[in-house]
């Protein structure tokens, strides 16, 4: 057996991470999305009678999407599950209709690494805007506070430590926070004031990038899950008492994935319709299922010890290239990814087995030449 060189080991997926998993196909469905029923264009319509039905098929690997503005997470997960007839799909870490950027899209097996990408990093670069505060923390809200205070960049600089490093943040009234098992932002539109407990965030750096005579800022933050940067934007309007909301919000990093592996809607759908007429693979569009496990080592085994852990039965680690580590490593056969898998009491006990028969990424992705 072969133990590759990786950063870290990381640890199994925590509850909160598995439940998030569990739900990424379809997030339920708000009163008001069920008020309005077939009247709202992103739900589902009746296939008309002309229309065939398209076969779905299994696909693996992952799509990062540059999600445009206006699009909602799950209308761009069902854009991208139509355009690969792919049977399964999910994202991971939702991103507001009002942004845009970076949006992971998992297919088929990618899925079952979903919460390793929602774990990592996640990097923005934001623009506030001075002297209004809105209910939603950005310019879809209702203004409830204004002021003529404009802070200088001065003021701006000498706050931005107090949100570096570990905070305590309350998150918006209008987020996806379950309250009762009621959404916040349903509770919100319905008129009720929620109390959001402030939560632990980690923000690993943040900077003002611009700051000109227009009342606005843009400032870049990298942080990790479950940060709202809707919310750094009204803390900080608040303690510089000129108030704050987002008015430009773009994701350029999540886990492993950068704006280099970015793809526009338009050109996937070029790319679609390319290979419909046989001149191109939606396969140059995938990253490999793996991509997300870059901070996990990943262990080479023989096909015999993969033929084991297909079978989800645990192998015994002996001799002198059995791996002196333990917890969590993903394992390859032949160069193809297996199982993700764990390393305790000198055993290997696989925890997701994965079957990548069908359409996966490229060679000419994966080298970057596409």
């Amino acid at each position: 057996m072969i133990v590759t060189t990786a950063n870290s080991v990381i640890e199994q997926p925590n509850a909160e991470s598995s439940d998030v998993q569990k739900n990424i196909f379809q997030e339920p469905r708000s009163d008001e999305q069920q008020r309005r029923g077939n009247n709202d264009p992103r739900q589902k319509q009746p296939r008309q009678n002309n229309q065939p039905r398209r076969d779905k098929r299994d696909v693996h690997g992952w799509v990062v999407l540059d999600k445009p503005i206006g699009m909602t997470s799950t209308h761009a997960v069902a854009v991208l599950k139509r355009l690969f007839s792919a049977k399964r799909a999910g994202h991971a870490g939702t991103l507001d209709p009002l942004a845009s950027g970076g949006l992971p899209i998992a297919l088929g097996e990618a899925t079952k690494t979903v919460p390793f990408v929602m774990d990592g990093r996640k990097r923005y670069r934001f623009t506030v805007a001075w002297g209004e505060e809105r209910d939603t923390d950005d310019t879809e809200g209702r203004v409830t506070q204004t002021s003529e205070v404009r802070p200088s960049a001065e003021a701006i600089r000498d706050l931005l430590p107090r949100f570096t490093g570990l905070i305590e943040q309350i998150p918006p009234q209008y987020s996806a926070i379950k309250v009762q098992g009621e959404r916040a932002y349903d509770l919100a539109r319905d008129g009720e004031t929620v109390e959001l407990k402030p939560r632990p965030v980690e923000i690993h750096q943040l900077t003002l990038v611009e700051h000109g005579d227009n009342g606005q800022s843009v400032f870049e933050a990298e942080c990790g899950k479950g940060t709202y940067v809707r919310a750094l934007a009204r803390d900080i309007g608040r303690i510089l008492g000129c108030f704050g909301h987002i008015c430009a919000l773009r994701r350029t990093l999540v886990g492993p994935f950068t704006e280099r592996d970015m793809i526009p809607l338009e050109q996937l759908e070029a790319l679609c319709n390319r290979a419909a007429s046989g001149e191109g693979s939606l396969a140059d569009a995938l990253l490999p299922v793996e991509t997300a496990l870059d901070d996990i080592p990943a262990l080479a085994v023989t096909r015999a010890d993969a033929a084991r852990l297909h079978r989800g039965q645990a192998v015994l680690l002996r001799g002198r290239d059995a791996p002196n580590s333990s917890g969590t490593v993903y394992v390859t056969v032949a160069g193809r990814l297996l199982a993700l898998a764990e390393i305790g009491n000198g055993e290997l006990i696989p925890k997701r087995v994965f079957n990548l028969t069908g359409l996966t990424a490229s060679s000419a992705r994966n080298n970057g030449s596409v």
